[in-house]
């Protein structure tokens, strides 16, 4: 590889390793021999030992090194401000056609952002399309690392009553136009795998961007330690508060969404793991996305509608959370629940209005520093793949119509068809983004919500207006949506066959559980339970999904009954109150003549008594009472049986009313 050249007021520097490096200040001639810098990054986030990554660097000295030999290489230089997955994207890309490439990260051992609960990231089919296009074997090494979930449920929910709302189909626009299923991997392990790929004599570690200088010939950029390194085009991909966008159009204030957002990873497998991958929970001015990441672990994103810049109190994030989703489904609390407080972290969600104008001369910009979007469509960081790929691309046939006409290239022209390709579509999911925060803040399930002294009006179950037609509206236009963001650009890929992996595949019930939500019900993999409301004292009841063991519930043993015997020692719970019976994945309640009666309470509030000898299907988080609200119980399906002799844990994983 070519060397990058710098040029320092210091009469020497300092390596990591603290070994001082003599340098001219007024010497900068290019040699080809390199010296070696340590610098160390975590491998991986879950405490492993950190290993060691060169970085190798040219420096200029004061005499000429010895001719280096004649490398196969594109003589251009492109300069990267951002170690991030844009910019090692952009790297490994320009790197595979052939070009010098030098990446500048401030910091490689950390998860850019947030820390390591930010943890995993969406790659949607587009993007990873996009990186087969680039580099195969990358592109094959994160989607063995990722976790699945385009082949599985996707959607919508009420974040009350955990209704379906809208399911998305992510597979369906993969499997047609022969694309990879969408995944969920570990920004840490994608940052790994790019930054191994890219390979450690490309990636400067330690180095952090602050300014450039463009004099029309070369650019030069300025480290924040007073290094310069000089190349023929610089990348800023440097994040949403990008020095290099900075020092391109001056400051300029990033947008604030309006909300911020509590982030956190759970030890927590739901029930319906096998069939769901991730969800939106729905709510005024609030709502809430849980996503599978494998390795039975949940993130999740709680987003809520305020000022930005609040704080919390060291132990009340968690607390206060509690409050603002008090009353929502079981899938949401489950999850605060299962979370510690210390992996719950809290950020205000900013973006960046889309501008035509990307970047100036030789200098222009790539992913969040540009276009940096809210995380609603999980296309964030997919943008970022696509913007490297296209960018690569443009070099590349830039290069080749040099060599043809016998002219220098023209960087500046070809930056400026990268812009022109990439801000439509750029723009358009942009816009999506948006949106998707403003349907899944403003959904209101029925008339009243949100009216304040009209509030009464919820009672009385009347569906909003605007759920309906939204629901009418999605129905037709997201299957259009996802078909376009998803495959839209695949199209353009060079390099890569459309097709599918073997392993791509869906369940078989994938399309009926798409149509029926008590297919997809009945396909629940774990264990129901009746957990006992309140401090009543009672004892949690597993239910059978034998068909000839049925349930009888009563205030005395029934030893010689076909089935389960369980005893509620209460008043108003007769010998032989009712029988709980499983038919085909799903559990009914039949009340057999008890004096007080059978109740059921669904999950939006709904109470009904059950008819005597009429068995009534019931669901999860419904709430059963037994003559009276004393003997109350709550519908509970988890992955795993309860602990009984562990009463605090418990608590954690089932919530009670």
């Amino acid at each position: 590889m070519a060397s990058a050249v710098f040029s320092s007021v210091q009469p020497s520097i300092f390596s990591r390793t603290h070994i001082p490096i003599p340098i001219s200040k007024d010497s900068f001639e290019e040699f080809g021999h390199s010296i070696n810098y340590k610098h160390y990054f975590r491998s991986n986030p879950c405490g492993q030992k950190k290993r060691v990554a060169q970085v190798k660097a040219t420096l200029a000295e004061a005499t000429a090194a010895p001719p280096a030999p004649s490398l196969p290489s594109k003589k251009l230089r492109i300069l990267v401000a951002g170690g991030g997955i844009g910019g090692l994207v952009l790297a490994l890309a320009a790197k595979k056609k052939g070009f010098d490439v030098v990446v500048f990260e401030k910091d490689m051992s950390a998860i850019r952002g947030e820390g390591q609960y930010r943890g995993p990231i969406q790659i949607q089919s587009n993007a990873l399309a996009a990186l087969e296009a680039v580099d195969m074997e990358v592109a094959e090494e994160v989607m063995r690392a990722g976790c699945i979930t385009g082949d599985r449920i996707n959607g919508l929910v009420d974040g009350v009553s955990g209704d379906w709302y809208v399911k998305f189909d992510t597979f369906t626009p993969a499997a047609e136009r022969g694309l990879p299923v969408t995944r969920v991997i570990s920004r840490m392990t994608l940052q790994q795998i790019l930054a191994r790929a890219v390979g450690e004599d490309i990636i400067m570690n330690g180095s952090n961007v602050v300014d450039f200088e463009d004099d029309g010939n070369k650019v030069t950029v300025i480290l924040e330690n007073g290094q310069r390194y000089e190349g023929d085009l610089l990348i800023g991909a440097d994040g949403i508060w990008s020095k290099v966008r900075k020092s391109l159009f001056g400051p300029k204030e990033a947008t604030y969404s309006g909300y911020t957002c509590y982030t956190g990873i759970a030890d927590f497998v739901p029930a319906d793991i096998d069939t769901v991958g991730y969800r939106v929970f729905l709510g005024h001015k609030q709502y809430f996305v849980s996503s599978d990441v494998g390795a039975g672990k949940m993130q999740w994103y709680a987003f809520y509608n305020e000022p930005a810049g609040g704080v919390d109190g060291p132990e009340g994030k968690k607390e206060r959370l509690l409050k603002i989703f008090g009353g929502w489904c079981d899938n949401v609390i489950d999850l605060i629940l299962a979370t510690d407080e210390e992996a719950i972290l809290r950020r205000d969600i900013y973006d960046r209005t889309p501008t035509f104008t990307w970047g100036r001369g030789r200098v222009t910009l790539l992913g969040d520093s540009v276009h940096a979007m809210q995380p609603n469509m999980g296309q964030g960081g997919c943008m970022a793949i696509e913007d490297s790929y296209q960018l690569a691309m443009e070099l590349d046939k830039a290069w080749e119509q040099s060599i043809k006409s016998g002219t220098p290239i023209d960087v500046v022209s070809c930056l400026k068809s990268y812009e022109k390709a990439r801000r439509i579509r750029v723009a358009v999911i942009h816009g999506m983004a948006r949106m998707a925060a403003i349907m899944a803040s403003t959904y209101k399930a029925y008339l009243g919500v949100g009216l304040g002294p009209l509030s009464f009006l919820t009672k009385l179950r009347i569906p909003h207006p605007g759920r309906v037609g939204g629901r009418f509206f999605i129905d037709i236009a997201m299957p259009l949506m996802l078909s376009w963001v998803l495959g839209g650009n695949s199209s353009k890929l060079e390099g890569r066959p459309p097709s599918c992996r073997l392993s791509d595949k869906a369940n078989d019930q994938l399309r009926r559980w798409f149509e029926d939500d008590d297919a997809l019900e009945r396909a629940i993999g774990g264990e129901w339970f009746l957990l006992p409301s309140g401090e009543s004292g009672l004892q949690p009841i597993c239910l059978s999904k034998d068909e000839n063991k049925p349930c009888i519930i009563g205030s005395v043993s029934h030893t010689d009954f076909p089935g389960i015997s369980t005893v509620i020692p209460s008043p108003k719970v007769s010998k032989m109150h009712a029988r709980i019976s499983c038919k085909d994945g799903a559990f009914f309640l039949t009340d057999l003549q008890s004096e007080h009666g059978t109740w059921i309470t669904d999950n939006v509030g709904r109470r009904q008594r059950v008819s005597p000898n009429f068995p009534i299907r019931f669901h999860p988080s419904d709430v059963i009472d037994f003559g009276s609200e004393k003997a109350s119980f709550r519908v509970k399906v988890v992955r795993t049986p309860p602990d009984n002799a562990a009463k605090n844990e418990e608590s954690k994983l089932f919530q009670a009313v």
